[in-house]
């Protein structure tokens, strides 16, 4: 007999905490997305750091995993009304404290504290503990809501990133700052970390007049046409290797696109001309286009004598050392726009500077995750640089230094012991580090041009977290007040400073997540590495190589080491593993494992563990079919670590606008995992339970998530989580001949069980929709045969001449297909439709949203939807249900269009049904077009 045996003892009393039952995950959702397009005062932007998590999301989902869901405490909320009741206001709550703003208001933050404190009882509430703390996200918002706040993390750059987001700022709150050219304000004025800001802000500036005097003249104005000077924004470099025809022997320029702006009526772009055996460059434009680039993946062409040089001839010049670079043209500020000029002799001297002496000559990594550039003879960190940057750098590296004895001076004028001016010095000095990791990330040779930004302008080392080859770089001035100074640099983190909550106290040390110090029982929230994702130890080293230089001395604890920890790093890369697949993921699965049953022994019993992921949900896998690697990883890390899932929550990183790649495991969302200790009494099933289990509670669950305005896209990722939470809260599930059922196994059924939940939707449509989904199975778009369209529709009990009536389908020459939206009539008034269905109202829905024009988009779309409803034929939420259906369909077929398409009607479906009840409450619609007679 299958099924699961029954526990013999019930599990300690506990409070259910409202992230285990419920979450008013669209104004998560929202504010998560909307933080995207926030820079000024961010804390993202204190110092780069990858995959960070949103703030809005991190504080929800800390608050909800310290409250206790009302149902939990009879003792206040009696009734299920008065649960229901109080649900809402916290949900209110939620809303209210996740908008950016609402970070620095401090009334609703009391708000927040108050109902943690009292969800606690008495006695002061446990630290909250981020072992994998990487940027900062989840410490700094449990900083926020009055939490003591303890971050660790193996690499030291997010140690160092954590104090300054955590620890530093509360210990110089109210001070007044001590620079001498501060900005004069009453005594009182300077409130949280202001007067530390400020401070940052003035050093900054001083470190930059410093800078100037002694390198400035390396960095010459540009001369303009009319005799007047203009300050350069940026030298753009072509990378040179020699034509390998020994009859021609000339230099090669290396350019990916001669293209320097596609701004409409100001497009300008750089000419090459072949002068005496030597490539010279002026600028074209307005009219007109480049060339094409010299360099492709296959090699590069010669301009001089046209022969080409293979990509591995390139190569070899470049790890022969005889790889140049060329200026190609000058950037200089004009008057709201960008002015190109040809290169000079003046300009291209003034880079022509010996290498410092005291540069980072550690090594790049042979191997490394999304690293391109060791094939070009870069082998080492200064290789990423032109000899002008590293003077450059070496140089506002030193003066971090200079600055924080200037800092500990001018702190003992102001009243200051010996030992609290050189703590000041040194919280100081760590921000000022900062400033030169900005600049280095704006000024590498990794940095490109961006001919498609307005007028043109850099792009950053890191635009993505990788470090490809660039063959025609950008070279920033630190002097021009625009990326890469440092007086830009510096305005921008005093204002996150200024941002920054600056009470209570917070800790950030330097720890392995397998050993971490657990000893004060914290409630620990985190979001742990991505498989093989990102390699942030070889990244982070382009970083730490310039912090360390400027920092070693004050912070010689934490930057001990030459280069960031490798060995330990939790991460599958086989590059460290011998070229192992296998050894890379039996090491990642092993520490995972290890790491969840270190925090089971060390959480607070009193609290859920909260887990982040944003895993691709399948992989390909030889051998077995769809795999989920990282999801099947982290899963099995936490069941065999005696964790069960008791709730699973969707969290929209991304703009709704955003294009997704269809069938490329796109993610648009997070999910985030609430876990308990599994009780050591809990029962065991077999394969037959598991099924009957999965198919009893995971329909409600889809429902669920779909009513949470979840994107189509991130459907089968997300309902991992209730399937999983089935399967993680047995001991065991067998599998027929007795063996452990595997967790990769659970996945594949899991996704088979939400394959047939959305078949089964299928039977809660019309006739005329469930012969429209299966048609478009079969042709999408395209022509059918008239009778294959006559059998399926006797099937159905519709007729081909009903629908076709109905404007779902037209025919021609023996054919027949479904209307597309883009060619559905636009007069087209649900209210006067003789035959509506939810295919037709859902592809003339998708007709409006993504159509182009003044009726088109979010507005339009909400007003057709209040006439559809006008006329009340069926659960509008029907149409919702087959766009997500539809999206599967598009999905399994790789239709990548029309799966965007349906993915967006779905996404867009709360804003749909908001725009419908404002355009109910404007009254009667009015027709898109007026009868013609």
């Amino acid at each position: 007999m299958s099924g699961a045996t029954e526990d013999t003892a019930s599990a300690p009393e506990r409070h259910t905490k409202l992230i285990e039952v419920s979450l008013p995950l669209e104004a998560i959702n929202r504010e998560s997305a909307r933080e995207k397009s926030i820079r000024h005062g961010h804390p993202a932007t204190l110092h780069l750091w990858w995959a960070r998590r949103p703030l809005a999301a991190a504080r929800a989902m800390l608050f909800a995993q310290l409250v206790d869901d009302p149902a939990s405490r009879p003792d206040l909320y009696p009734g299920l009304e008065e649960q229901k009741a109080e649900r809402q206001r916290l949900f209110d709550l939620i809303e209210e404290m996740v908008p950016w703003e609402a970070t620095r208001d401090e009334r609703i933050m009391r708000k927040v504290r108050e109902k943690i404190a009292e969800s606690h009882g008495d006695g002061p509430l446990p630290p909250v503990l981020d072992p994998f703390a990487g940027g900062g996200t989840i410490p700094l918002e449990a900083h926020r809501l009055g939490l003591e706040a303890h971050a660790s993390d193996l690499n030291p750059v997010p140690v160092i990133i954590n104090k300054a987001l955590i620890e530093i700022p509360p210990k110089w709150a109210g001070r007044k700052p001590v620079s001498p050219s501060a900005e004069l304000r009453h005594e009182g004025s300077w409130r949280g970390a202001s007067g530390l800001a400020e401070d940052v802000r003035q050093y900054g500036k001083w470190m930059r007049e410093k800078a100037f005097a002694k390198i400035g003249s390396h960095y010459p104005k540009a001369k303009l046409e009319d005799g007047s000077e203009a300050p350069v924004i940026a030298w753009l470099w072509a990378r040179t290797a020699m034509c390998p025809d020994p009859a021609c022997g000339a230099e090669m320029p290396l350019v990916r696109s001669f293209w320097l702006s596609k701004k409409k009526g100001r497009a300008r772009y750089v000419l090459p001309e072949q002068v005496d055996g030597r490539v010279t460059f002026t600028i074209g434009g307005p009219e007109g286009e480049p060339r094409e680039g010299t360099v492709d993946g296959k090699g590069a062409e010669c301009l001089v004598c046209g022969n080409r040089a293979t990509l591995k001839y390139v190569r070899a010049e470049g790890a022969a050392g005889r790889m140049g670079a060329m200026l190609m043209a000058v950037v200089a500020e004009g008057k709201r726009q960008r002015i190109y000029l040809a290169p000079t002799e003046e300009h291209a001297g003034a880079a022509n500077v010996g290498r410092p002496t005291t540069v980072p000559e550690s090594d790049l990594p042979e191997k490394a995750l999304s690293f391109r550039v060791q094939a070009y003879g870069m082998t080492k960190h200064a290789d990423l640089f032109t000899n002008r940057q590293l003077l450059g750098l070496t140089t506002f590296s030193d003066l971090v230094d200079e600055a924080r004895e200037r800092v500990e001076q001018d702190a003992r004028d102001t009243g200051m012991d010996e030992a609290e001016a050189a703590k000041y010095g040194k919280s100081v000095a760590l921000y000022l580090g900062f400033l030169v990791s900005a600049v280095a990330d704006d000024m590498s040779t990794i940095c490109s041009w961006r001919s498609s930004h307005g007028t043109g302008a850099t792009r950053s080392t890191f635009a993505r977290q990788a470090l490809p080859m660039v063959w025609d770089f950008a070279e920033s001035n630190p002097f021009a007040g625009a990326a890469g100074d440092l007086g830009t640099a510096a305005v921008s983190i005093g204002r996150t400073i200024d941002a920054l909550p600056a009470t209570g106290s917070g800790l950030a040390q330097q720890a392995d997540a397998r050993t971490a110090d657990l000893s004060a029982s914290p409630v620990i929230n985190t979001d742990p590495p991505y498989y093989d994702n990102i390699g942030y130890a070889d990244l982070s080293d382009f970083f730490y190589v310039w912090l360390r230089r400027s920092l070693g001395t004050v912070y010689p604890e934490v930057m001990s080491t030459i280069l960031t920890p490798k060995e330990p790093e939790l991460i599958a890369t086989p590059f460290r593993h011998n070229g192992s697949r296998e050894a890379a993921d039996r090491y990642f699965e092993q520490g995972f494992v290890e790491t969840f049953t270190h925090m089971r022994a060390g959480h607070h019993p009193d609290f859920p563990l909260v887990v982040y992921y944003a895993f691709k949900q399948s992989e390909t896998d030889n051998e077995n079919g769809i795999a989920s690697t990282g999801w099947e990883t982290m899963l099995n890390g936490l069941i065999q670590a005696g964790w069960s899932v008791t709730g699973t929550w969707p969290v929209r990183t991304e703009r709704a606008g955003r294009s997704v790649g269809i069938g490329t495991n796109a993610l648009a969302s997070s999910v985030v995992l609430a876990c308990r200790p599994r009780h050591v009494t809990a029962g065991s099933t077999d394969r037959r339970g598991f099924l009957r289990a999965l198919r009893s509670e995971l329909p409600d669950k889809l429902r669920k998530l779909q009513e949470g305005n979840l994107a189509p896209v991130d459907l089968p990722q997300s309902a991992i989580g209730p399937g999983i939470a089935v399967f993680s809260r047995y001991s065991k599930v067998t599998e027929p001949d007795g063996t452990p059922m595997r967790v990769r196994t659970a996945l594949g059924l899991i996704n088979d069980v939400l394959a047939d939940v959305l078949n089964e939707q299928e039977g809660e449509f019309d006739q005329d929709t469930r012969w429209a989904i299966r048609w478009f199975e079969q042709f999408q778009w395209s022509k059918g045969t008239f009778g294959d369209a006559e059998t399926l529709a006797k099937a159905y009990n519709v007729s081909v001449k009903g629908l076709q009536d109905a404007h779902i389908t037209a025919s021609g020459d023996s054919k027949v297909w479904l209307m597309a939206p883009a060619d559905l009539p636009e007069s087209y008034d649900p209210e006067t439709d003789s035959r509506i269905s939810v295919w037709e109202a859902a592809m003339h829905l998708s007709r409006v949203l993504d159509g182009k024009g003044a009726q088109s988009g979010v507005g339009p779309a909400g007003e057709l939807l209040a006439g559809i409803r006008a006329r009340g034929e069926f659960d509008e939420d029907a149409i919702r249900d087959l766009a997500h259906l539809l999206y599967s369909i598009c999905d399994r077929r790789r239709w990548s269009e029309s799966g965007q398409r349906f993915n967006n009607l779905a996404s867009a479906w709360s804003d749909l049904q908001t725009e419908a009840r404002n355009a109910e409450k404007r009254g009667p619609r009015k027709p898109q077009h007026q009868p013609l007679f």
